[in-house]
């Protein structure tokens, strides 16, 4: 066990961070022309958890202002990538579905991945990768679980 718990902690995020930051670069220098990682998060997003949502919660789901995620859904909906329908349950909501094209086009970039995750394959452990996969998903699922808890700020930086 570390000594400074904290720092062992930091030190993980600060790993993520730059991770995240490299796996973007690489994600959005696939994707089609106008789309960016955000984009393409909606999309997986859908996927993953069924179409058919409220932009709200979208939102929530990236722990984003609605605005921010309304501006995003725009422009795939400018990118004929999904369809904002009304709720039929409450005529005041709206509901966000994906287009087969939104199906396809995020299909199509998954395949386009697939030579550099190959070559992430042959230069990296896939084995010591398999055993941290546990603990990173335990991660994101206590942060996922705890993100509705206040956080208190000590007011100096």
């Amino acid at each position: 066990m570390a000594d400074d718990p904290g720092a062992l902690f930091f030190e993980v995020f600060n790993e993520i961070g730059i991770i995240e930051q490299l796996s973007r670069t690489l994600l959005e220098a696939r994707l089609p022309e106008g789309l960016i990682a955000p984009h393409f998060a909606v999309i997986s997003h859908l996927v993953r958890r069924g179409d058919g949502r409220p932009p709200i919660e979208i939102a929530r789901a990236f722990q984003v202002p609605k605005t921010s995620m309304t501006h995003t859904i725009k422009g795939l909906e400018g990118h004929g990538l999904v369809e904002v329908r009304p709720n039929p349950d409450d005529g005041r909501s709206k509901l966000v579905w994906l287009t087969p094209e939104g199906r396809s086009l995020r299909s199509d970039v998954v395949t386009t991945l697939a030579p550099d995750l190959h070559r992430l394959e042959r230069g990296f452990d896939v084995t010591r990768l398999s055993a941290v996969l546990p603990v990173l998903r335990d991660l994101r699922i206590f942060l996922d679980d705890d993100r509705n808890h206040p956080v208190r700020h000590s007011g100096s930086y």
